[in-house]
């Protein structure tokens, strides 16, 4: 993972700032711990990037949220039904299952994306600490 660092895809897959990308913008790892799943820092503790940009700024993450939702739903029929070939109910199953298990990944997913729209990987910050 490290040839990625200083990439806007190393911040969005791992989570960290996107300024510097050394510390983890939510204070729990484990997405799965379902009542913690949005609990992020205010700020960065390296590089002092607040997160929360704006009020409401993370509504933006559900449109963003949606298209990675239809990508996973895509993905789940296409294994299923054209790899797999089951029936169109049971690709429906298996689309609403990968919907359920990965709900809380693609919730991150779709901020990580959001706020790096808008920050970027600044190298003179990375060095801050």
């Amino acid at each position: 993972m490290s040839i990625l660092k200083g990439t806007k895809i190393y911040s969005i897959i791992t989570g960290t700032c996107p300024v510097c990308q050394e510390e983890s913008m939510y204070k729990y790892a484990n997405p799965y711990h379902l009542s913690k799943v949005y609990t992020m820092h205010d700020r960065c503790s390296n590089c002092g990037t607040k997160y929360k940009i704006e009020p409401s700024f993370f509504y933006g993450a559900m449109y963003v949220s949606y298209g990675l939702g239809i990508a996973f739903s895509v993905a789940a029929f296409v294994i299923s039904f054209l790899i797999l070939g089951t029936d169109l109910i049971t690709s429906f199953i298996c689309i609403v299952v990968t919907l359920i298990v990965f709900m809380p990944i693609i919730m991150r997913l779709s901020r990580n994306i959001w706020i790096n729209i808008f920050l970027s990987y600044n190298k003179e910050n990375a060095k801050a600490n």
